[in-house]
């Protein structure tokens, strides 16, 4: 009986799977690069062009686009055996384990196993419907998470988020390699905090160093995305839940936005 039940679940999410166009992992060598942020952002630009976009968070022990997209009061809905994903927007539907628990403060204690349960859950027990975009946000580095996602959803490309820091770039190509160790296509690097605009004149000022994430392009031969720059609304929006590309506005960042998005649809037909 164990066998039988464990092959049915294992059916689930290949049947999903082909209600969805394009799988894409966003996922970065280390934290603190504003991947969850970039993931968000993309997200909402995606659906803002009438594509049907579903936004997986497997940041298990961390969940927080909920918080970032204003519905972290929300629950999941079930409709006999199948949960049904928040809805942020008219195209676009969300899933994370910020609506499962009971706390905002409770912890998930979980090891490895318990975590590949939970993601093949969001997978195979979630009423995505049809979608051109699933897109799945994972904690920062290379372990549980990222592997269960490449590992249950086969064909998925990968985003891999990096800032100018040479920490992170040294990091960035720790997951250049991880995605082609499974074999994930990468469609290519985004440089987050990519410079700031002085807000009296204009002109831009490099915080960081400036181009990392296009050398870590360039020496593994992946595609440049574009860069992001630092924006303090993509901040204030995310802490507020009122997202970026919701509101937004003729700046930069937002127009680095809509140029990544623009590659990215370009790249992953």
């Amino acid at each position: 009986m164990r066998n039988e039940a464990k092959t049915q679940e294992d059916k689930k999410v290949p049947q999903m799977l082909e209600k969805v166009k394009n799988r894409l992992l966003i996922f970065s060598g280390k934290g603190g690069v504003g991947k969850s942020t970039v993931a968000a952002n993309l997200a909402l630009a995606l659906s803002q062009r009438g594509m049907k976009v579903g936004l997986m968070d497997v940041d298990i022990h961390g969940p927080n686009l909920a918080k970032m997209l204003g519905v972290e009061h929300q629950r999941i809905g079930m409709q006999q055996d199948r949960m049904i994903p928040v809805q942020v927007t008219e195209n676009l539907k969300l899933i994370s384990m910020a609506f499962l628990l009971e706390r905002f403060d409770a912890p998930v204690v979980w090891r490895g196993p318990l975590k590949m349960r939970a993601i093949q859950q969001f997978l195979g027990d979630v009423e995505w419907g049809e979608l051109d975009w699933l897109i799945c946000d994972s904690p920062p580095g290379t372990g549980d998470e990222p592997l269960s996602v490449a590992q249950l959803i086969p064909a998925t490309a990968a985003v891999i988020v990096t800032t100018p820091q040479e920490v992170s770039i040294l990091d960035s190509r720790k997951a250049v390699t991880f995605a082609r160790l499974l074999k994930l296509k990468i469609l290519g690097v985004i440089e987050n905090m990519s410079g700031f605009a002085c807000p009296h004149c204009g002109k831009p000022i490099q915080l960081f160093k400036k181009g990392g994430g296009e050398k870590i392009a360039l020496l593994y031969h992946v595609p440049f995305l574009g860069q992001i720059p630092i924006d303090p609304q993509i901040v204030e929006s995310g802490d507020s839940g009122r997202p970026f590309m919701l509101n937004r506005s003729d700046s930069e960042a937002a127009k680095a936005f809509d140029e990544i998005v623009e590659n990215i649809i370009g790249r992953g037909k």
